[in-house]
């Protein structure tokens, strides 16, 4: 029994040393470990490609839909305008939701401004008890003065596209970020002198 167990010792040693050098099946495990890296790597690139294109497209699309706008024509093809614009991004991305806004203002230094209002109680902010100057007609206080839609000739329209889609592969609800990417883009244009633009008069309010 001891002759036994010397002769298998010096064998198991050496069956141990040859599977220690033996390589076969390397490649397979290391791409195991590496390929979940990669695979991240590979599809993050794409949804980043994927929001760039996506962004582009529609800078590129409302920037022509912009400049048709300001024609006398444009008053009348709005919506076409933005059907051309619609068309274009769901061309890339099918399942894509767009939605438009347009404010008009009497110049660039009234885009974003709030209404006049009376500070009664000095705290620089509206109170609903003050009294205002209403620039867009509605009878209500706004922060942005602009007034929705197209305005007239020479006027100053802010532009807003804004798509909202479901992003590839699923990684950022995997990582807990929202499943929808939303890219709003915004332009600004003067309409063309094609008229006499037409004076704004803001009106007193006292709620």
């Amino acid at each position: 029994m001891a002759i036994r167990l010397q002769h298998l010792a010096p064998r198991g040693r050496r069956r141990c040393q040859a599977l220690l050098r033996d390589r076969r099946g390397v490649s397979a495990i290391e791409f195991g470990m590496t390929a979940p890296i990669l695979f991240l790597v590979v599809f993050g690139s794409l949804q980043v490609a994927q929001s760039y294109y996506v962004r582009t497209v529609l800078t590129g699309s409302i920037n022509a839909a912009a400049r048709k706008s300001s024609l006398q024509s444009g008053q009348t093809n709005t919506t076409a305008l933005d059907t051309l614009v619609s068309n274009s991004i769901k061309y890339v991305m099918p399942t894509a939701s767009v939605t438009f806004t347009r404010k008009n203002y009497s110049q660039f230094t009234s885009v974003g401004m709030p209404e006049d209002f009376t500070d009664t109680n000095k705290n620089g902010v509206y109170d609903p008890t003050e009294c205002f100057v209403d620039m867009n007609g509605n009878r209500t206080w706004d922060a942005d003065m602009g007034a929705t839609g197209l305005g007239g000739a020479n006027d100053i329209v802010v532009y807003t596209v804004t798509v909202t889609y479901k992003q590839w592969f699923g990684f950022a609800k995997m990582f807990g970020l929202p499943e929808y990417q939303t890219v709003p883009q915004t332009t600004i244009l003067m309409n063309q002198p094609y008229a006499t633009q037409a004076t704004r008069a803001g009106t007193s309010v006292c709620p």
